[in-house]
Formats: structure tokens, C-alpha cells, sequence
């Protein structure tokens, strides 16, 4: 189940973005009864999250929080079920820079939710090896579901 929550105070297509988390899902093959929570924040409430949780002033553009610590499976297991965890995310922010990713504020969220999904699904890009794979899946995906609609 995703689950989706606005309290940004901004309009958002809250739809479009669980369209977009149930594609990506389907792609890593994650159970389709998995759940998932997504909240959608002001800046004031994404800078107490960033202070609270990584210690760093100010807002950000996204946060993700793994529950079950899940992982895409490979090609001959089974999809995994459980709890994903949550994914924050800020409109405001994301807004101002989306511009300078050649991307619209609702493109900017949700190139951002995949990029917290892959988080919740043990990605990372702190090295150069792991940023390779982990934005080149968000490219990917990004992209073929662009090219779904």
C-alpha cells in the first residue's frame, strides 16, 4: 500500500506521484503489497526533520527513512514484502531548484522520489561507484516512465 499525505500548504499531483512510486516498485520488483508512506512538507518541518535526523541546518529536497531495510531481489528470488518506510519530501525546495535541473517542480519530486525509493532499498552515493548505479537506475526509470504517459 502507498501511502501519500500533503502538508506542504502547496497543490500537488499527490496522484501522479503514486502512479509513479507503484511503477517504480513493479520495476525492482518489490511486492505490490509493500507498503510505503510518503509526506509531502513545508520548510519550516523538512529543516527540523534535516537538524533532527542528520544534524544540518536548514531544509532539504528529500529524506528517506527505511523500515524493514528491504532490497530488491534478484532475478531468480522471490519479490520481497514489508514495511519500505517513509519518504519526505519538500515542495518549496524542490521547486527552487528545479529550474536549474532543467526539470519542472513536479519533475523535480518525482525524480526525487525515486531517488529516496532507492534509498529505502539500500542504494547510496557517497562513492563514486555506488552514485553511478544508484543515479543511472533513477535515469532509467525516470525515463521509461516518461515514456509510459
Amino acid at each position: 500500500m502507498i501511502d501519500i499525505s500533503n502538508e506542504s500548504g502547496g497543490q500537488v499531483d499527490t496522484r501522479a506521484l503514486v502512479r509513479l512510486a507503484r511503477y517504480a516498485l513493479d520495476r525492482l520488483r518489490i511486492h505490490p503489497q509493500s507498503d510505503l508512506s510518503i509526506l509531502l512538507v513545508d520548510e519550516d518541518t523538512m529543516a527540523a526533520y534535516h537538524k533532527q535526523f542528520m544534524d544540518l541546518d536548514g531544509p532539504t529536497d528529500v529524506m528517506s527513512f527505511p523500515m524493514d531495510e528491504m532490497r530488491a531481489p534478484a532475478d531468480d528470488e522471490e519479490p520481497p514484502q514489508g514495511l519500505l518506510g517513509d519518504i519526505v519530501i519538500c515542495p518549496a525546495f524542490t521547486g527552487a531548484q528545479a529550474g536549474g535541473n532543467g526539470r519542472t517542480n513536479q519533475e523535480e519530486m518525482e525524480y526525487l522520489l525515486v531517488h529516496g525509493l532507492l534509498h529505502l532499498l539500500g542504494h547510496d552515493h557517497a562513492e563514486p561507484e555506488e552514485r553511478a548505479v544508484m543515479f543511472g537506475l533513477n535515469d532509467r526509470i525516470i525515463a521509461d516512465w516518461q515514456g509510459t504517459g
